[in-house]
């Protein structure tokens, strides 16, 4: 174990039970085990109000421009709320990143904030709580705001700066909604709005602004400490509020990032004429910052046109872009005598209706020309130096962040987020206290954007930090590709251990898309036979993931889990399609089932115990029954695969979820000792994991007694068909008359259920939306149905087979009970002992008198009636 302080290196206050260190590059409890938290990013629908999903368009600006957005809801409906934590509590998920952009706290106005938001958040987080999440919040942005083509910021901070979003699309810029298209807007081109005059101006504004704009006056303060002291205010407020309500911080919420993929704007550009070398990523029109000035002055621009293949970007042409007089800045009439609508008064120097750029002589609107080309470029301190915008710019706002945090959350471990693959600063001990944690996050940029599984990839990390040319990056083949996802992640550690210390690394985002090789999944290539099959993200994803695993050993948040997925919009925000779980993904499986069970039923087959699946080998009933007699025969023997507790938990588990084997792994949870090294294997369903364990280590219980080592198993992969459908039975007998009755309510039960399957199952218009979330809710009982039929019209096989469909919607009690024995496993441990109850292996060894290493090898065993494991059908495989 990892020797802990007995008080807090924050406030000198003694740890309670529940406390979480940050020590030796880990999270560690009191005891002294190793923490690995992982688990999901809560949620994608966050990022949007209730309702407003980025597709649309109808009351956009309207609603925005009057403050009137509805957060409430987010980012799950309440009453929804203990099934979605029983699933991910299942999956063995420990650690949630919660999702709260700005403008879900003060949409309103200045200085307003959505206290009924505020007050479902804590509703929610009390749900983690109840769950056993530890939850890190994240001040979540995405090119600065919605009304710039991501998310974040609420409407009104755009007005502060001078511009008109209205106008944003008209200049140059990509905005979901307002794309020609909205269903063809194309994939992974919000990013490059990241380089058009909106996105630069306000990251330049909100973190140097008194540098570069000095006359951006408002309220008597530089427009970048009215934005800074805006957006901590509100973070703070809603700290304060967490910390009133009581019985959260330290014991749910553990943590407060930094601002979420943070851009530098134009600060560090050499050339306004040049795209940053950065900017690795191009897409559509991509004008030049210099070009995106003029743009957004109402100046037609020629613009290079880049699309994106196999291999990366490449210029495809050029396209003129006209924005016919409309300019983006605010017209002086939305103002009048400098006083705005929202409250602010703006200072005389500052023009409004002008380019800030030009009113600070960056460039000269009648010629165009741009007389400062290097304005950004230069330090401020020592202009004779490149200016650094990390140790700059970000790093004094995020000691203001953590200065004020600290104040509301005294214990908070500091999530430090600096821009996308770019190094942290050097930090201070003095502003961290002992309690931080490095946040960067990683994508496999190739899978991404081709939205395919490509049998080559590159190490984009090393590109960017110039490590390696383009051509030197490529690896190829799948081994090749996981090893080089594992070095760039070993990458991290050298970063968080070189600036700040010896402090834990969680992967705050990473993910895979499922909308691969134009929506296969969905249905939409060779007929719909790939419908459901998740092979090619499973592959994906488990490569991410495993790069988290091996020697790095980190902590992880998925992105994301989406309650309001669907197969037509995917995540609801500019086209990306994430999310781990789905409700189409659900809703298809059970129609899947229903029609395959039917199918059975009528060739005469019903499900056995014994079998992994509802249909393999089936076999025929009701042999000796007069099948042309419709009297009642009498009770028939069910098998006891339908009255399964553990087999609605394997149902639970499996339903809707998209690459479940690559996402729902093994992991030690807690380690006596440290982590070592872990391997996972899906193809061959073992794990193993090495612990080192110094000697003296142990300062508290003995660790036989109290202070296991505890290894999440999860029962999706490591049971069997002896686990999950037990072939002990116990028939139940009920009245004739009864059973009678009960039958035919069941084949109403099946038409109903299969009726709602079909108009649901491929929802493809919003409209459906409340059809499909009233049938998400039924959750009609196998006590019910199943197990009081007995079958009296035998001689109607898709009458018994209603009976059976039932079983298939059975509802599981929340929160999820996993039974002690569902795993069935071959262990292997190099010393020691060790035992399993549900999903949970506990292992037990002495302490050594020297360094030891020590190994554990878990094998899921094999039967001869098992069938090979799912490697496509994943998350729709019938189990």
């Amino acid at each position: 174990m990892v020797h802990v302080p007995s008080v807090s290196p924050a406030t000198g206050q003694p740890t309670p039970p529940y406390y979480i260190h940050t020590l030796g590059n880990h999270f560690v409890d009191v005891k002294g085990r190793v923490l690995l938290l992982r688990g999901v990013n809560l949620s994608g629908d966050t990022k949007a109000p209730v309702g407003a999903a980025s597709h649309i368009l109808d009351g956009f600006w309207d609603t925005a421009e009057k403050g009137k957005e509805n957060f409430v809801g987010r980012p799950l409906r309440l009453e929804d709320a203990d099934i979605h934590f029983s699933r991910l509590k299942g999956w063995g998920f420990t650690m949630l990143r919660y999702v709260v952009p700005w403008e879900a706290l003060e949409h309103e106005g200045p200085g307003i904030y959505d206290e009924a938001f505020i007050d479902y958040t804590i509703t929610m987080l009390r749900k983690c709580k109840e769950y056993g999440f530890r939850v890190y919040m994240d001040p979540h942005q995405d090119v600065w705001s919605r009304f710039s083509g991501g998310s974040g910021a609420p409407f009104w901070t755009l007005h502060a700066c001078g511009l008109n979003p209205r106008n944003f699309t008209a200049t140059g810029s990509l905005i979901h909604n307002e794309y020609h298209d909205p269903s063809k807007f194309p994939l992974m081109s919000w990013p490059t709005s990241y380089y058009r005059l909106p996105s630069l101006t306000m990251f330049t504004l909100f973190f140097g602004g008194r540098d570069f704009a000095p006359k951006c006056i408002i309220d008597g303060q530089n427009i970048q400490d009215y934005l800074q002291s805006h957006f901590i205010n509100a973070y703070i407020h809603l700290a304060n509020r967490i910390r009133e309500a009581g019985g959260l911080f330290d014991e749910c919420v553990i943590g407060w990032e930094s601002i979420n993929e943070p851009s530098e704007g134009f600060i560090g550009l050499q050339n306004i004429h040049n795209n940053p070398s950065s900017q690795l990523l191009k897409k559509e029109a991509s004008p030049t910052p210099a070009q995106a000035i003029r743009l957004a002055a109402g100046i037609p621009q020629d613009v290079e046109y880049w699309s994106f293949g196999q291999v990366g970007p490449w210029k495809s042409g050029t396209v003129k872009i006209d924005p016919q007089g409309k300019t983006a800045w605010l017209d002086p009439d939305r103002e009048p005598d400098g006083v705005s609508p929202w409250g602010w008064k703006r200072d005389p120097g500052w023009e409004l209706g002008r380019c800030i750029w030009e009113q600070h002589g960056v460039w000269n609107k009648d010629t165009g020309e741009m007389l400062k080309p290097n304005y950004f470029g230069r330090s401020r301190v020592n202009p004779s130096k490149k200016v650094s915008f990390v140790e700059e710019y970000w790093l004094p706002h995020w000691k203001s962040w953590v200065s004020r945090i600290r104040v509301a959350h005294p214990e908070t471990i500091h999530f430090i987020q600096p821009p996308l693959f770019t190094p942290p600063p050097k930090i201070s001990a003095n502003d961290i206290l002992g309690r931080a944690c490095y946040s960067p996050h990683f994508y496999d940029g190739l899978t991404l954007m081709t939205r395919h599984w490509n049998w080559f990839n590159s190490n984009t990390i090393a590109v960017l930090r110039n490590k390696l040319h383009v051509v030197q990056s490529f690896k190829f083949g799948d081994e090749a590709i996981r090893k080089n996802f594992e070095d760039q992640l070993a990458i991290f550690r050298e970063d968080v251990q070189q600036n700040v210390g010896e402090y834990p690394v969680i992967i705050g985002e990473t993910g895979t898309p499922y909308d691969m090789d134009s929506k296969k999944s969905y249905g939409k290539t060779d007929g719909g036979v790939y419908t459901g099959d998740h092979s090619s993200q499973t592959v994906a994803l488990d490569a991410s993931l495993n790069a988290n695993d091996a020697f790095n050993i980190y902590n992880f948040t998925i992105w994301t889990y989406n309650a309001d997925h669907s197969w037509e919009h995917g995540d609801g925000w500019n086209g990306e399609d994430l999310s781990i779980w789905s409700p189409d993904d659900y809703i298809y499986r059970r129609r899947k089932k229903v029609q395959q069970l039917a199918k059975a039923a009528s060739e005469s087959h019903l499900p056995i115990p014994g079998r992994p699946q509802v249909f393999d080998a089936p076999t025929p009933i009701g042999s000796d029954i007069d099948r042309s007699s419709s009297v009642n025969v009498g009770p028939l023997v069910l098998p006891q695969s339908l009255f399964s507790s553990t087999s609605n938990h394997l149902e639970f588990l499996t339903d809707g979820a998209r690459a479940l084997h690559a996402f729902c792994r093994p992991y030690p949870v807690k380690t006596n000792g440290r982590p070592k090294h872990i391997s996972y294997s899906i193809a061959k369903r073992e794990f193993s994991l090495t612990v080192r364990v110094e000697a003296g280590e142990y300062s508290g219980a003995p660790l036989g007694q109290d202070c296991p080592t505890e290894i999440y198993i999860p029962l999706t992969t490591f049971s069997s068909p002896t686990t999950i459908f037990p072939a002990q039975h116990h028939p139940r007998s009920h009245s004739p008359a009864h059973e009678a009755n009960q039958s035919t309510d069941s084949l109403h039960s099946l038409h109903s259920l299969n009726k709602e399957c079909h108009e649901v199952g491929s929802v493809s218009s919003t409209t459906k939306l409340a059809k499909k979330k009233s049938f998400l809710r039924k959750k009609p009982s196998v006590v019910d149905g199943i197990s009081q039929v007995h079958f009296a019209f035998a001689s109607n096989r898709v009458r018994a087979a209603s009976s059976l469909s039932l079983h298939l919607t059975s509802d599981v009690h929340v929160p999820l009970e996993i039974p002690p024995d569902v795993l069935d496993i071959d262990v292997e441990v190099s010393s020691g002992h060790w035992e399993v109850n549900g999903q949970t292996l506990r292992w037990w060894y002495d302490p050594p008198a020297t360094p030891a290493e020590f190994t554990i090898k878990v094998r899921a065993r094999r039967h001869p009636c098992d069938p090979p494991l799912p490697s496509s059908n994943d998350g729709c495989n019938l189990m």
